[in-house]
């Protein structure tokens, strides 16, 4: 019997209708579309505005894509994953919440959080369940409703995030495609770098942290980018020569979308020319938990059976690291 391993066999993705330009950001806080665009790479970012709607309503409705696409009877989905660094509550399971509302009642669910590596971690708890035997259907979804912890007045981070959801089903695969290795590391000295520091066990919410705007997500972006621009790459090559890939190997790099700048010094490490780099910062910003579904959600028409891709991510924590894949199938788009 051939080894089981872990495919992703369908993608879906969700973003916000409202959309946030640089332009629209000019008239709130000091800053212009110029220095956005080539500190960042960002032009827009999608925004949920909704009363009532949190990380969950994107959740479903990316679910609810893929659901659609693939056919797919949602009481055969064993597990719901939902990988999150803004759930809709605390004590209460954004997971269980979106398996009851997408009819996956036959699921048991949990969340993930991982800072941005949320997804990029989910990946490798939803093949290892797969590759387990015990499942044969696990829904992976990274969704996040960042501008729930940003503070619109803060131009080091209003200009940076925005809302958005993207989910993959891992289903096993005996021809030797999906997942092949990963490299997955954690520094919990970084977090003094990048953090919402209220509303946790350590800074409860009080009345003065609001005041003094504490629930809000801040970070010294010089070290962050210092440590994601080394991480990133390193994640990559690691992967790349522990399973002798080399440039002309790997088909796809699929990255964190946190900053152009960021991804264009992980692809030149790599070797990679521009078109292997899948990119869509300037349309979402970065989405958190949501750049890397929502790249394949992008990309799915330009994928073929077989291709070599390379996921990697960075994320408060500090958490990073690196996954190789081979993709499933043909895209009937």
């Amino acid at each position: 019997m051939s080894k089981i391993s872990a495919a992703i066999t369908a993608v879906g993705g969700y973003v916000p209708e409202y959309v946030l330009t640089n332009q629209i950001l000019e008239t709130m806080v000091d800053t212009n579309d110029e220095w956005i665009t080539t500190r960042t790479g960002i032009k827009e970012r999608r925004i949920l505005k909704e009363d009532g709607k949190g990380t969950s309503f994107l959740a479903i409705k990316a679910a609810q894509d893929l659901i659609n696409k693939k056919g797919l009877d949602p009481e055969d989905i064993e597990l719901v994953i939902v990988a999150t660094a803004t759930p809709d509550m605390k004590a209460a399971s954004t997971a269980a919440f979106t398996a009851s509302e997408i009819g996956a009642t036959n699921a048991f669910t949990f969340d993930m959080d991982a800072a941005c590596s949320s997804f990029l971690y989910g990946m490798s708890v939803a093949a290892s369940y797969i590759e387990s035997g015990k499942y044969k259907k696990v829904l992976l979804i990274g969704a996040d409703k960042m501008s729930s912890l940003i503070n619109y007045k803060d131009r080091a981070t209003c200009i940076i995030f925005g809302d958005g959801g993207g989910a993959v089903l891992f289903e096993p695969n005996q021809e030797g495609l999906g997942l092949q290795d990963e490299y997955l590391r954690s520094d919990g000295t970084g977090r003094e770098f990048l953090q919402a520091t209220y509303g946790g066990s350590v800074h409860p919410i009080t009345h003065e942290a609001i005041d003094q705007g504490g629930q809000y997500a801040f970070q010294e972006g010089r070290t962050v980018f210092k440590n994601a621009v080394f991480n990133m790459a390193d994640a990559t090559m690691k992967v790349m020569e522990r399973n002798n890939l080399t440039k002309e190997d790997v088909a796809w790099l699929t990255a964190h979308q946190a900053n152009k700048r960021i991804i264009d010094a992980t692809a030149d490490r790599m070797g990679l020319e521009h078109e292997k780099v899948m990119m869509n910062i300037h349309k979402y910003g970065n989405t958190t938990s949501a750049t890397l579904p929502l790249l394949l959600h992008d990309y799915e028409s330009q994928l073929k059976k077989g291709d070599n891709i390379i996921f990697a991510a960075f994320g408060g924590g500090f958490n990073w690291g690196a996954i190789y894949l081979k993709w499933a199938y043909n895209s009937d788009n």
